[in-house]
């Protein structure tokens, strides 16, 4: 056995820890490219894997002698210095979840391990004379060589994405009267749940932006404050608001997302308890302040009007019944049940049943994007059944468009007035990228996998955004190649008037 063997198998551990550190935890958990706040922490990244990627590719192809033992040296302790620096960014930004913890430990102990190990070969590399020796290893050089490549990607990936960050941060670094966050201040506030999501960062930069005081419910009180900026008051609990605050508006945009984990019965209860409990706690809030919120705004979806394939040619306006026994209307239907019951202490009551919103900041957009880059977009099924969508400017400015309407009360379909089929939405989503659609996944095998929660994918909802029509909001992307076109050169597509 060569003695580099052991350093192959370690760094290949580490590869693979990294790699799915990196998906899960980064991309699809914390979304830290569409972070503002995560620029930092995405530069450390980039130049960490940089640096893997010279070890990965200067191990797998040659023998560092001389000098180039030192660089190498050099490399390894820069990268030790970047990971204890990212673990303190981490720790000062957001709240790592048990299993990022937990990885992390590993990764570390790994990379020891690996130093351990690598430390006498550096050493006898040192004594020869100094030279870049061609010393391949087969199969496992090229292996390296695509690790080293994947990571040099990952880094130039980061490092864009640092870069778009600056530079649409840089608008909101100028100063804006935005109030304090002090509990005890006078002027009236928007609490916006969910508000580090990805509709709800979305709003909470807007209102911030219009100097408006902004209350946070988070999970994580570090992200927010890090990602929402100081002029956010971020709690934990409701009850860290003291019952003389002022508060004009409500925004509920908290829940788990209905479409990832199969919907087992455990998966159930946490989609029902992440909506219906928050309602409950705002609605409870209501209750105790001493000044009632003019407005509640509660996010629902067009789900609540059930997904069989008949539905899905019937026009669904706001007056559509639920379908009860399906578990996507039994769940909207819940928490707007919960809602309604702030009418009783006076308060308007909006139920935004949204479709997919589709934004470059989150959501299914991003994925479906790349899909449709690399030519990989797909229709679902038959491909007839209706996609309701609507771009994040418009689901942010309806939001703001029933919040000023003191005339605009109960279901609102926040929807396009474009709808169209998911053969004809996933063919302009490539269109968007000059592409065309050549795949297709028949239906069969998807509710064979996902059992249920297929009807997400394969059976629509017609909804017509009638109310919002009829009221007079004016759509920012009322067609889906519009839509597609500004999303694809990387926009959002501006404020709602």
């Amino acid at each position: 056995m060569s003695a580099m063997t052991p350093l192959f198998m370690l760094l290949s551990v580490q590869a693979a820890m990294g790699a799915f550190d990196n998906w899960w935890h980064h991309e699809l958990q914390a979304r830290l490219p569409h972070r503002p706040s995560a620029r930092y922490e995405l530069a450390l990244h980039a130049a960490r894997e940089a640096i893997y990627g010279v070890v990965f590719f200067g191990l797998a192809w040659f023998a560092w002698h001389g000098a180039w033992a030192a660089l190498l040296a050099a490399l390894l302790l820069t990268e030790l210095g970047i990971t204890l620096a990212d673990f303190l960014e981490e720790d000062r930004t957001r709240r790592l979840p048990p299993l990022e913890r937990v990885l992390h430990t590993l990764l570390t102990i790994s990379y020891g391990l690996f130093l351990g190990l690598m430390a006498p070969v550096l050493w006898g590399w040192l004594q020869q004379p100094t030279a870049l020796v061609v010393a391949p290893h087969g199969w496992v050089s090229w292996l390296f060589t695509a690790f080293a490549l994947g990571v040099w990607a990952w880094s130039v990936r980061n490092l864009r994405a640092v870069l778009r960050l600056r530079r649409a941060a840089a608008p909101a670094a100028q100063p804006q009267a935005v109030p304090g966050n002090s509990q005890h201040h006078t002027a009236p506030a928007t609490l916006v749940t969910g508000a580090t999501g990805f509709v709800g960062s979305a709003l909470v930069a807007q209102l911030v932006q219009d100097g408006q005081r902004v209350i946070v419910l988070t999970r994580d009180v570090l992200q927010a404050r890090a990602s929402l900026g100081p002029g956010v008051w971020a709690v934990d609990t409701l009850d860290a608001i003291p019952p003389e605050t002022r508060i004009d508006a409500v925004v509920q945009l908290a829940g788990a997302r209905v479409l990832g984990m199969p919907w087992t019965a455990a998966r159930r209860r946490v989609l029902l308890a992440s909506r219906v409990d928050t309602t409950m706690a705002v609605v409870a809030l209501m209750r105790r302040l001493h000044h009632r919120p003019r407005v509640l705004v509660s996010a629902s979806a067009v789900g609540f009007y059930g997904a069989s394939p008949n539905a899905s040619m019937e026009p669904l306006d706001e007056a559509a019944p639920p379908r009860p026994g399906e578990f996507q209307s039994d769940l909207c239907a819940a928490f707007e049940h919960e809602a309604r019951r702030a009418e009783a202490l006076g308060v308007r009551v909006v139920r935004l049943r949204l479709g997919v919103v589709l934004g470059n900041g989150g959501g299914a957009y991003p994925m479906q994007a790349l899909s449709a880059r690399l030519g990989l977009g797909a229709v679902l099924g038959h491909g007839r059944q209706a996609a309701p969508w609507i771009h994040l400017a418009d689901a942010v400015g309806l939001i703001r468009f029933v919040l000023d309407r003191n005339d605009v009360q109960g279901p609102i379909n926040a929807v396009a007035p474009d709808g169209v089929s998911q053969r004809s939405f996933v063919q302009a989503l490539a269109a968007s990228f000059g592409q065309r659609v050549w795949l297709a996944m028949p239906a069969a095998p998807l509710r064979w996998a996902l059992g249920e929660m297929a009807t997400l994918l394969l059976d629509g909802q017609n909804v017509v955004p009638q109310a919002a029509v009829a009221l007079g909001y004016q759509f920012v992307h009322p067609d889906l190649p519009g839509a597609l076109r500004d999303l694809a050169a990387g926009g959002e597509g501006g404020r709602a008037p």
